[in-house]
């Protein structure tokens, strides 16, 4: 029986910022594209997988739809393409919005927003133009930057904006501070952002003639900043980046990732551009919230997050990234069922390894180590839009392989979930230079397993027997000495 798992693409591919769409029978994800190893933001162009909404196992290459060199503002300063998002024109064809950025965001965020066209979800897109006013100017108002799109029976909305993630401080010389930061990064003048009375971090939204670019008039603001956030309901939660917009019967739902810049949370309204209350998180990239769990206990290294929420054959799905590598620059896309309340709720939900599989994992065959949705030494770095400069557990690359490295005494290493129904082998496959043991268990101490390791340089397989009867996460600490990799582990049901 067919599978997958989290990540749900190659593992050698690396697209963060998706945004799902289901169009026809197929379902589409659109993104920023990492380079494997790459040292900055989203260093290779736009490609696309699609997928049959009646079979998420059977994912497709596209290929490439876009390229960053098709955009006439293109040069050496300015040559990445970040987090886009498609719709579908009232003219039937594919509009793609992104926006142009630097190394590692330098020389961007202050637009314009481009737009480029196709006849086809994954066909190839051909520039179209800027975003701009009536006049013919760009549109520039507030941070052009992360657009969204919503087509709402024949209106065009389009969402965008960008904050701070956190103020230098308050007070009157923080406040100076914080807008010469804003000056150097937005390209705005001090003019312009004492002109806000909202201020110029934030989500907004504004709405686009039927030509699918020109703006019908003045954008406003939906979800604060950090600045402004204060006695708000988004207090602790103000807009960061990541706009993303969805109309589910009466209700607009806008995702967006918040000033803690690992979580996806969501707003709620009536109208599409207006009115917006906070509704909580969604996801975290290292499961802080869930159950009440604190960030000095994230069960895996912590970033930055961005992605959308989609129903694919009648069930819903958030999409959302990890890290690998240990830093921002090397994300993969993930999903994870969600439900909506009766009231129209969103509960936060834990990453898992299964992800988009119908049901929990197989106890039968062989898995990549780097599905591990737990990877943690109980003192995991939050990463925000850079690299750690001190080891821990990771998932990474040698070649053609992706691996767990780092695993030192302690590191705790998780599986969500496998349907386990009795008696099971495992077997891993570690190297390296160390001795121990690894304790395996559900999650239940007084159930744990043994398996003793003396790893050496090449991939070698130690196994047990496990007796868990039911659907289970599954964990392997190490106890022992040195330093340790895992490439796989093996599961067999004993008849």
């Amino acid at each position: 029986m067919k599978q997958v798992y989290n990540p749900y693409l190659p593992s050698n591919e690396y697209i963060p910022d998706g945004e799902p769409h289901v169009f026809g029978d197929r379902i589409y994800v659109f993104g920023s594209h990492d380079r494997e190893g790459g040292t900055t933001f989203c260093e290779l162009d736009y490609v696309v997988y699609s997928a049959p909404v009646t079979d998420l196992t059977e994912w497709k290459c596209e290929g490439t739809i876009y390229r960053a060199k098709q955009d006439p503002h293109y040069c050496e300063e300015r040559k990445q393409m970040y987090a886009p998002d498609v719709v579908q024109g009232t003219d039937g064809r594919y509009y793609l919005y992104y926006a142009l950025a630097g190394n590692a965001g330098k020389g961007g965020f202050d637009g314009p927003i481009s737009v480029a066209v196709c006849d086809t979800p994954a066909g190839q897109y051909e520039y179209y133009g800027d975003v701009h006013n009536a006049d013919g100017s760009p549109m520039s108002r507030y941070i052009p930057f992360d657009p969204a799109v919503l087509n709402d029976d024949g209106r065009i909305y389009l969402y965008y904006g960008w904050s701070l993630p956190m103020l230098v401080g308050t007070g009157k010389i923080g406040n100076l501070i914080n807008e010469k930061i804003q000056q150097n990064m937005f390209h705005k003048s001090l003019e312009e952002i004492r002109g806000e009375s909202q201020g110029i971090m934030g989500a907004n939204v504004v709405e686009l003639e039927e030509d699918m670019i020109t703006v019908k008039k003045e954008p406003g603001r939906i979800v604060p900043g950090i600045d402004k956030s204060k006695r708000t309901d988004f207090e602790g939660h103000a807009f960061f980046e990541a706009s993303s917009i969805r109309k589910i019967n009466d209700t607009y739902y806008f995702i967006y990732s918040s000033q803690v810049n690992h979580e996806l949370c969501y707003a709620t309204s009536k109208y599409p551009d207006r009115g917006f209350r906070y509704g909580g998180v969604i996801i975290s990239n290292g499961d802080i919230g869930y159950k009440g769990r604190k960030a000095k206990r994230r069960v895996a290294a912590t970033g930055n997050n961005h992605g959308s929420i989609e129903q694919i054959d009648g069930e819903w799905y958030v999409f959302y990234h990890r890290h690998t590598h240990l830093d921002s620059y090397n994300r993969q896309g993930c999903a994870e069922k969600i439900h909506f309340e009766i009231d129209g709720t969103i509960k936060q939900v834990c990453m898992t390894s299964c992800g988009l599989n119908k049901e929990s994992l197989l106890p039968n065959g062989e898995y990549p180590a780097a599905i591990a949705c737990v990877l943690t030494d109980g003192h995991m770095p939050h990463l925000g839009n850079g690299a750690s400069k001190r080891k821990h557990p990771a998932i990474t690359h040698r070649e053609e392989e992706r691996f767990i490295t780092g695993i030192r005494n302690g590191v705790v290493i998780g599986f969500r979930y496998f349907a386990f129904k009795g008696p099971t082998t495992l077997k891993i496959w570690v190297r390296g230079k160390g001795k121990g043991k690894f304790l395996i268990s559900n999650g239940k101490k007084e159930e744990r397993k043994k398996i003793s390791v003396k790893a050496e340089k090449n991939w070698a397989p130690y196994e047990t027997i496990l007796s868990i009867e039911d659907t289970s996460p599954l964990y392997l600490e190490y106890k022992g000495n040195g330093e340790l990799e895992m490439l796989k582990l093996e599961l067999e049901e004993i008849e």
